[in-house]
Order: structure tokens, then sequence, then C-alpha cells
């Protein structure tokens, strides 16, 4: 719980705050300092054992931050997992702590597009920094990460080759299903047919980025995070085309909700 211990100047300096966001596919721990930057972080696969992982992470971002846990002042959580860290004193939607982190970078009106494990998000924060509304999809993999891995093995590639392989496409294959289930039917047959891998990945990408922008209308400013978006950049150079406007993309883009629930701790702290 915050304390209202007084605190002095040199002991200000000292302090950090955590975010933990524990997604259904990885969980990250982002630790910053008194002035919102960040001193260290980890991501891991969330795994059977949420509580474990997320203990893991920390330990992992105090070692990159070179600092012990007492140092840790407050700590929130988000997320699918957030009531499973245990060193939480509060917890926070995963809407609100994605909103605060892209703020931190981006502190006017924009629309946010995170691509998760699981699920997908469009938020849009106004010039205050205030939500204003948000769409989230969960009930379908269509358009996360898990439909990049689903595929992955159908194609008998590694999941991180994909960024570079439909970089290299010359002529994309369009898949008519966002459904995982047609689509890996479609991409047999199109095996089948002998088109290029390079050509069936980047349909796979633009299935991915179709199924997103028809969630909703995007503001003038766009920002893309979540993991899928950091391990394969190709997506938001194909966005950019489709949209016709350029994408910001924060630093760490997989950290975004860490980090908006590290800056949740901060600012509910009493110094």
């Amino acid at each position: 719980m915050p304390t209202t211990q007084s605190t002095t100047s040199q002991d200000v300096e000292s302090l950090y705050f955590a975010g933990a966001d524990v997604g259904a596919s990885r969980t990250k721990v982002a630790l910053i300092d008194t002035d919102g930057q960040m001193a260290g972080y980890c991501v891991k696969r969330s795994g059977t054992d949420f509580t474990a992982t997320a203990d893991r992470c920390l330990e992992a971002a105090l070692t990159m931050a070179g600092i012990e846990k007492d140092r840790i002042r407050r700590t929130i959580s988000t997320g699918y997992g957030r009531k499973n860290v245990t060193y939480a004193q509060d917890h926070r939607t995963e809407i609100s702590c994605h909103g605060k982190g892209c703020f931190h970078y981006f502190p006017f009106a924009i629309t946010i597009i995170d691509i998760g494990g699981q699920d997908n998000k469009i938020i849009k924060i106004d010039e205050n920094g205030r939500r204003t509304a948000f769409k989230m999809n969960r009930k379908c993999a269509a358009g996360t990460g898990a439909f990049l891995e689903e595929m992955s093995p159908r194609l008998d590639i590694p999941l991180s080759d994909m960024n570079s392989l439909a970089a290299a496409s010359t002529d994309m294959v369009k898949l008519g299903s966002f459904c995982t289930v047609f689509s890996a039917t479609e991409v047999l047959e199109n095996i089948r047919r002998g088109k290029r891998v390079e050509d069936i990945v980047k349909g796979l990408f633009f299935s991915v980025i179709s199924r997103i922008t028809e969630m909703d209308a995007f503001t003038e400013k766009v920002v893309m995070t979540g993991g899928v978006v950091a391990h394969n950049p190709y997506l938001v150079e194909m966005t950019q085309e489709l949209i016709n406007r350029p994408i910001l993309v924060p630093d760490l883009p997989q950290f975004t909700g860490a980090l908006g629930a590290a800056l949740y701790a901060k600012e509910t702290y009493a110094f």
C-alpha cells in the first residue's frame, strides 16, 4: 500500500516503480524511476503458472536495473493474469494501462492498435490522455499472434522467419477467410498450387491487418504496439500503406501495458 512517510530528495531519486502485464501468451515486467524512465524490463512466456512467471520476470528486470527488490515502492499489475501477481499492491485493466503507456510516448490524441498473442485492441485517447473509446477482439484468433503461430508450422517455417519472408514477397497471395481454421485450409491449397512461401506469408500478414482495420475507424495519429508488432515490423509498413498515413511505434512496443501499469504505480504513490 502507498506509504505516508515523508521522503527526502535523496530517497526520491532512489525510488522505483513496477508494472507487471500478465498476458495469456507473454508476461512483461517494466521498472521505472521517478522520472518515468525505463530502468529494467523482461518478457517471458506466461506458461501455466502465471505467478511464478511474474516472479521470474521481476527478478530479471531487477537484475537489468541493477537494484534490489526493496527499492521498488509500489507495483501495479494488468493483463489477463493480473490477479496472479502476488507482489502487486493493486491492478488496472489492460485497456487503461496500454493507453497510459502509449500516451507517455505520444502525448496527443491517438488511436492505438495493439496486436497481442491472444487478442487485439483498438483504443482511442484524446489530447488529455483520456480514453474515449475502445474495441477488443478476443473471441477469435484472427488478427492476433496466435493466428501467425498457428500458420507457422503449416508452412514448415520458424515463426521468427515470417517477417523477413513477408518483406521478400513479390506477388502476395490474398486469403479469402479471416477464420484460422479456414485460412489453414487455404494455405495448404496454395502450397499445393506451388505458390511461394513468401507470398503466402505476406497474405497472412495482410489478413491480420485487414481484420484489425475493419474493427474501427482511426484518428489522424495512429500508434501500433504489442509483441506481434515488436517481432514483425513489416506489419507496420503494410498497415501504413493500407491506411495511407504514417504509423508511430514506441520504444519497446511489447511493453506499453507494463509501462502504463508502472506509471500508474508511480502516480498513486504518496511521496
